[in-house]
């Protein structure tokens, strides 16, 4: 299997020609009757080894967090609870805390940073030599991931003792280890460039900044519905970061529309279920008429924004919400015993539908917004072949 930035690597080392890349795009596109742009193509496999390299990289990494676990008991060993009773002095419940406190510390610390130590050099050879798709995705979750844990392991070890921690300073602790990890990920794709390391890095910044507006609101006036509306809002930007990246690859033959889609993926969660916790879905198993006429109302919104942007990461992300929604529908006007089997029907049957006319029904939706969006949009059509001169010997 070959992915388009395996074609631009041929067309840069010469092997194969501008005019032939693009052919061979548009003659894959008439084949399965959809524009290249609309494949929403992202490697995960190039063959079996990749499983079989995956494999050996978890069962590996699991073995670095053990043995980073084992060495944090070796030298802080965890007090157990037997220890503690109600005739322990204050000294000796405060000793008893603190030797908790520090071995917890370590047991983040020493397995992360062995993993993020690993995943490096792994990635220098799997990801840089080799190319492989799903075993650089592992390794890069375990750099940046490690990176995150071994800053809340520095974190624990600075406030390890009985005294608590005020919710302000946690949070503020927490933005600092989430940017600490965006550093990380920045590196990471300065030397690696998988396209997934952006949307690490992006939901890392996020959390850094949700985790100072958090501190900044304080406790007490942080409700549930403000974090949500917080969520939401950095969602969005997510959404609209990721559409830059779209912008500027129209065609969605390069590492950009990589980037997009993982972005996509990052930023569909983000904002569908604060909307769907905001109205009321989440709580409980009766979200009342008017909630569930809302979630239908707002997958039918994130349908459109989908087709129009040609990307169905919201349309995924929401699919659990709208079947909830549904499911009481049907219930509420009395298919009790099939409520569930009607919804999977007519969900399944809309979903297959806009999957097989999804670009007349695209078309349709692109054409109604205004020029200058549908010229930051892909584009609708497929290019046609481009001429290629003769290359026969002459006679």
């Amino acid at each position: 299997m070959y992915s388009d930035e395996d074609l631009n690597s041929a067309v840069a080392a010469g092997a194969l020609s501008a005019e032939a890349a693009a052919n061979f795009r548009t003659h894959m596109s008439r084949m399965r009757h959809l524009p290249h742009a609309s494949e929403e193509d992202f490697r995960l496999l190039n063959s079996f080894n990749d499983i079989f390299v995956s494999i050996g990289i978890v069962i590996l990494l699991v073995a670095l967090g053990a043995i980073g676990q084992a060495l944090a008991d070796a030298i802080v060993p965890r007090p157990d609870w037997s220890d503690f009773n109600a005739n322990m002095t204050s000294q000796a419940m405060d000793d008893w805390s603190r030797g908790r406190a520090l071995n917890d510390a370590l047991g983040v610390s020493f397995p992360a940073v062995l993993i993020a130590a690993a995943a490096w050099p792994l990635a220098e050879f799997f990801t840089r030599k080799r190319r492989m798709a799903l075993p650089s995705i592992l390794l890069l979750l375990a750099f940046v991931g490690g990176t995150f844990a071994m800053a809340v392991g520095g974190v624990m070890l600075m406030v390890s003792g009985p005294d608590r921690v005020s919710d302000t300073l946690g949070a503020v602790l927490v933005a600092g280890a989430a940017l600490f990890a965006a550093g990380a990920a920045w590196l990471h794709w300065r030397r690696f460039m998988v396209p997934i390391t952006v949307a690490a890095g992006t939901a890392a910044i996020a959390g850094t900044v949700l985790a100072l507006l958090a501190a900044a609101i304080g406790p007490d006036n942080l409700g549930e519905k403000v974090m949500l509306a917080l969520i939401l809002v950095a969602g969005i930007a997510v959404f609209a970061f990721a559409m830059r990246w779209d912008t500027s690859d129209r065609a969605r033959t390069t590492r950009r529309s990589d980037v997009a889609f993982w972005l996509h993926l990052t930023a569909a969660p983000m904002i569908a279920h604060p909307i769907f916790a905001l109205l009321g879905v989440t709580e409980g198993d009766n979200p009342g008429m008017g909630a569930a006429l809302g979630v239908i109302g707002v997958y039918i919104a994130f349908g459109l924004v989908a087709l129009a942007t040609d990307r169905r990461a919201l349309l995924v992300s929401a699919l659990v919400y709208v079947l909830f929604a549904l499911t009481f529908l049907f219930q509420e006007f009395g298919a009790v015993e099939l409520n569930f089997a009607l919804t999977a029907l007519v969900i399944g049957s809309a979903l297959l539908s806009l999957s097989a006319f999804w670009q007349p029904i695209r078309r349709a939706v692109v054409t109604l917004l205004p020029p200058a969006l549908q010229a930051m949009l892909p584009a609708t059509e497929e290019p046609t072949f481009v001429p290629v001169a003769d290359a026969s010997p002459a006679a």
